[in-house]
């Protein structure tokens, strides 16, 4: 227990330094934009500066989704249901806890 622990908790510190990387690069872009009078939605050179603010903020998201999982799978590790399936009852095996910590079902169930 002690070792899932200490995963989960490196796994949200690496995903709230990496929250605060891709906030501070979501700025900056912006920033850049409104300093700017480029017509970018129409250079040929290669991505917009709308497509790069949508592909942080989709990062953006994708890391607050994981720490809302880390720390679910924290509290069914406080409440002792940590490593049981939700759908079926079931153990999740080991190596799908040791390959995704955040696990909430077994690999039998969708």
């Amino acid at each position: 227990m002690d070792e899932t622990r200490s995963l989960l908790d490196r796994e949200r510190q690496e995903a709230l330094y990496r929250l605060a990387a891709l906030t501070g690069d979501f700025d900056r872009i912006v920033d850049a934009s409104r300093d700017s009078n480029a017509d970018d939605e129409h250079d040929p050179e290669g991505a917009t500066i709308a497509y790069e603010r949508s592909q942080v903020d989709a990062l953006i998201h994708q890391a607050r989704t994981q720490l809302v999982e880390i720390d679910a799978a924290s509290a069914r590790l406080s409440a002792g249901d940590y490593g049981t399936c939700e759908r079926c009852g079931q153990a999740i095996p080991e190596a799908r806890l040791r390959a995704r910590p955040t696990a909430r079902t077994c690999v039998t169930c969708p």
